[in-house]
C-alpha cells in the first residue's frame, strides 16, 4: 500500500527521494510528503495528489539551497487509513517539538487509547491520523536517544508498522522499524545508505540488501547499518543480492506498464518452468518444496489460501490438485481464514499465494497454520518478501517485478506454478507416467501458446472497441473457465471502471440474469474443454434476452464461434494448460478497453500493490 524511502548519503536527498517516490506510485497512493534536515532542524513539505504536486511544491516554496544541499531525509506516499486524503493528514508527522517526523505504513490499533493518554498530557493533533499520534508518542519518549525513544514507543504499540524516523538532534542516523509491514535496507557504497519499502526503489543505489524481519528496528547511517530487536539486543540479517536490472521498472517501448507486463509473460512463463520439468520421470523438479515424495504421498488435503487475483489462481489450482493428484483441495479466502478457526492437522498441505508476499491476510493465514501444526509452504514473486521467509519453503514465480497495479504475468506464472505442484503431488501419487508427461509437455509449450495470444494484440484491441460505451459486464465460465471469468471480470472493473461481475454459467439464471437488458456485454469463456457444451446453452440463454456475446473461443472450433457476436481466439491447449492463453486474451481486452476510455490504467484510483493492512 504506502511507500516509504529514506536516504542518507553524500548526494542530495530531496532529489533521491522524489526519484524513489516516483518508482512508489505503482504501489497506490492519494499524498505524498519528504522530510529533509535543513540548519539543525527539520523542513517538511507534503500534499494531497501526486507524487508530482510534491516535487512543484518542494522546488517552489524550498530555497535552492535546502533542495539541494540536505545529505538526509525521509519520503512517503500514503493510501488513506485513517483520514481523508490532505494535506494535513500526510506523512511525515511530527512530535510536538517539531524535532522528529514519522512516516509509517500500517494501523495502529490501539491508536485511540493511546490518543486519549496524550490529550490528557496536554497534547493536540493537527491530523486524523493514527500516525501522528505514534510520532507525538515517540517525543514523549525521547531524552537524548532516538533509538531508545522509537522502541519504548514501539512496546506501546499493538498493530502493525514499518517506519522510518528522523530526529533533528540525531542527524547522522535514520531509525527504521518493521512489525507486519515490510522494511528493506540497501547498503549502498561510497556512504549512502537506502531504506525503502520496497526493493525496486534501491536498484539505482545497490544489488544488496537487508530484510528486516518482524520486531527488528535498525539504525541506519551513511556508512552502515546497525540492526537489533525491540529490546535493543542486537541481531543479524543476511546481506542478499536483490538481481534485479534498474530496466526492469521502465515502460521501454509501451505505454503503461501492464501492457509491457502483459507483453513479458512468455519469458516470465519461461523463467517459472526453466529446470522444473523431468520429463525422464515425467514430474515436476520443486526442490524448495522441501519435501519427499514419501511426505506428499501422507498429505490428505491440499488448502490454498490468497486474496484476489491469487485466489483466483487457486481456483485453477483446485481443479489441478483434485484431477491430477487424487486428493481433496479447496480454496479458502485468506482474510476470513484464522477467523473461522480452520481445521487443519499435520497432513494438511497449506499454500500462501502472494504476488509481493507481504498481504497482510494471506500472512495472517500462514501463521494460523503453523500454529495448527500444518506443512504450510509459499509461492511467491518477491524474493525475500516476509511470507516467503515466515514459510520456510516454498517456490518462487521468477516472475520480475511488476509495477502495475493489476497483476498480470505473476497471476499466469502462479497458475504455471501450481499446475506443477499439482503434478508432483499426482506422480507421487496415481498419476500415471503417461499422462504425467503429456501435461509436462503441456507446461513447457505455455509460453508459446501466450505469444501467439498475444500476436493478436492489434485484433483484440479492434474489438475492445465495441465494448468503451458499456458500464456494465457479466463474465461467465464453467469449470476450469469459471475462475477464468472471474479474473476477466477482476481486470476490466479494475482499471476501466466498469461495473464487471464474474459467474459460473449456470449461477446466471439462479438470479443475475435479471439484470441482463439488451446490449449488456457477456463475456463467455466458452474454450474447447469439458463444461463448453453446457455454457453454450447459458448463452443461448442470455442471447434470447438481447445480451451482446464476447467469446473466448478455441481457434478452428467454428460451430462455438458462430454462437458469438464478437470473439477472441485462443489457440487449443490441454484443459488445464488453456486456462493460461484464455487469461491472457481478457488481460488485453481489460487492457484495452481501459485505453480507450482513457483511465489510468498503472494506478487505478483506490487500489494498491500491496495489500499490507488488513
Amino acid at each position: 500500500m504506502c511507500g516509504i524511502i529514506g536516504y542518507i548519503g553524500k548526494s542530495e536527498a530531496p532529489a533521491n527521494l522524489l526519484k524513489g517516490l516516483k518508482k512508489l506510485e505503482y504501489r497506490g497512493y492519494d499524498s505524498a510528503g519528504m522530510a529533509v534536515f535543513d540548519n539543525g532542524r527539520l523542513a517538511v513539505a507534503k500534499t494531497s495528489g501526486k507524487v508530482s504536486a510534491l516535487a512543484e511544491k518542494v522546488r517552489a516554496e524550498w530555497p535552492g539551497e535546502r533542495f539541494a544541499r540536505p545529505p538526509v531525509g525521509i519520503a512517503h506516499t500514503r493510501w488513506a487509513t485513517h483520514g481523508s486524503p490532505t494535506s494535513l493528514n500526510a506523512h511525515p508527522h511530527l512530535d510536538a517539538s517539531g524535532g522528529i517526523a514519522l512516516v509509517h505504513n500500517g494501523i495502529i490499533e490501539n491508536y485511540r487509547a493511546l490518543r486519549a493518554r496524550l490529550e490528557a498530557k496536554g497534547h493536540g493533533f493537527l491530523s486524523e491520523t493514527d500516525t501522528e499520534i505514534l510520532a507525538r508518542l515517540i517525543g514523549e519518549f525521547y531524552s537524548g536517544d532516538i533509538f531508545d525513544a522509537v522502541c519504548g514507543a514501539l512496546h506501546q504499540v499493538e498493530g502493525t508498522f514499518g517506519i522510518a524516523v528522523l530526529c533533528a538532534q540525531e542527524p547522522d542516523r535514520i531509525i527504521v522499524a518493521r512489525r507486519g509491514s515490510p522494511i528493506v535496507i540497501g547498503v549502498g557504497v561510497d556512504g549512502e545508505c537506502v531504506a525503502a519499502s520496497d526493493a525496486s526503489v534501491l536498484v539505482e543505489h545497490t544489488q544488496r540488501v537487508i530484510y528486516l524481519d518482524d520486531n527488528d528496528a535498525a539504525i541506519v547511517r551513511a556508512d552502515g547499518v546497525e540492526i537489533r530487536d525491540l529490546d535493543n539486543v542486537p541481531v543479524t540479517r543476511a546481506v542478499v543480492g536483490l538481481d534485479m536490472a534498474p530496466s526492469a521498472a521502465e515502460k521501454g517501448r509501451f505505454a503503461h506498464f501492464m501492457h509491457k507486463e502483459i507483453h513479458e509473460q512468455p519469458e516470465a512463463l519461461a523463467n517459472a518452468i526453466r529446470g522444473r520439468l523431468d520429463f525422464t520421470r515425467a514430474t515436476a523438479v520443486l526442490s524448495g518444496m522441501g519435501t519427499s515424495p514419501r511426505e506428499l504421498s501422507e498429505l490428505e488435503r491440499v488448502v490454498m489460501v490468497g486474496c484476489g487475483t491469487s485466489l483466483h489462481a487457486g481456483m485453477v489450482g483446485e481443479y489441478a490438485f483434485e484431477d491430477l493428484a487424487d486428493i481433496h483441495a479447496e480454496v479458502q479466502q485468506a482474510a476470513e481464514f484464522r477467523y473461522r478457526n480452520p481445521i487443519l492437522d499435520r497432513r494438511a498441505f497449506v499454500v500462501a499465494i502472494s504476488q509481493s508476499g507481504e498481504t497482510a491476510d494471506t500472512l495472517a493465514a500462514v501463521r494460523e497454520a503453523q500454529q495448527k501444526g500444518a506443512f504450510v509452504m509459499s509461492l511467491c514473486n518477491v524474493v525475500g518478501s516476509t511470507i516467503a521467509r515466515e514459510t520456510g519453503r516454498g517456490v518462487y514465480l521468477h516472475a520480475g517485478p511488476e509495477i502495475s497495479v493489476a497483476s498480470t504475468k505473476a497471476f499466469t506464472s502462479q497458475v504455471v506454478v501450481l499446475l506443477m505442484m499439482a503434478l508432483k503431488l499426482g506422480r507421487g501419487r496415481r498419476l500415471s507416467r503417461e499422462d504425467g508427461l503429456a501435461l509436462a509437455r503441456a507446461i513447457d509449450g505455455v509460453p508459446a501458446l501466450v505469444s501467439r495470444v498475444l500476436e493478436a494484440d492489434p485484433a483484440i484491441a479492434a474489438v475492445a472497441e465495441r465494448f468503451v460505451e458499456g458500464e456494465h459486464a457479466f463474465y461467465i465460465g464453467r469449470g476450469l473457465m469459471h475462475p477464468v471469468a472471474l479474473e476477466g471480470a477482476l481486470k476490466l472493473k479494475e482499471i476501466s471502471y466498469i461495473h464487471a461481475e464474474g459467474y459460473h454459467a449456470a449461477e446466471l439464471k439462479h438470479g443475475p440474469i435479471a439484470l441482463l437488458a439488451p446490449g449488456v456485454p457477456v463475456v463467455a469463456v466458452a474454450c474447447d474443454v469439458p463444461g463448453k457444451d453446457k455454457t453454450l446453452g447459458n448463452i443461448e440463454e442470455c442471447r434470447a434476452r438481447g445480451a451482446r456475446i464476447l467469446g473466448v473461443v478455441t481457434e478452428g472450433d467454428a460451430d462455438t464461434i458462430a454462437c458469438m457476436d464478437s470473439v477472441l481466439t485462443v489457440p487449443p491447449a490441454h484443459p488445464l494448460v488453456a486456462t493460461i492463453p484464455a487469461v491472457v486474451a481478457l488481460q488485453l481486452f481489460a487492457y484495452h478497453v481501459a485505453r480507450l476510455r482513457g483511465c489510468p490504467i498503472d494506478q487505478p484510483r483506490n487500489l494498491a500493490k500491496s495489500v499490507t493492512v488488513e
